[in-house]
């Protein structure tokens, strides 16, 4: 059997290997098998005060923002925990009250 590591995000066990990717069931986390210069080191993802941000900070709205394709609004100082940056115009993923966002890293500031 193969040596799987553990999620380098949550620490869990239960990753298991998909083409060139670990993938972790319990954060949805993935990470690539080769150990190179990992993606989220090579780019910058700064906030609305500049602050560099990372991933499993904690960061706030800092204005009230309509979900797109639903009646939904997030409101003004509602705080995210545990942020993921991910890749495309939505640079930070994360969960609010039980439910999965993309959001733009101008709306936010790091809490």
């Amino acid at each position: 059997m193969q040596n799987i590591p553990a999620c380098p995000q949550c620490a869990m066990e239960h990753t298991y290997p998909d083409d060139d990717l670990y993938i972790c069931p319990d954060c949805a986390h993935e990470w690539p098998m080769v150990a190179d210069t990992p993606v989220e080191e090579s780019r910058e993802v700064r906030d609305s005060n500049g602050n560099l941000l990372q991933d499993g900070d904690d960061v706030l709205l800092i204005k009230d923002l309509k979900v797109k394709g639903s009646s939904t609004n997030l409101k003004k100082g509602t705080k995210a925990r545990g942020i993921r940056l991910i890749d495309g115009d939505h640079d930070v993923a994360c969960r609010i009250n039980g439910i999965s966002y993309e959001l733009k890293s101008e709306f936010l500031k790091k809490a």
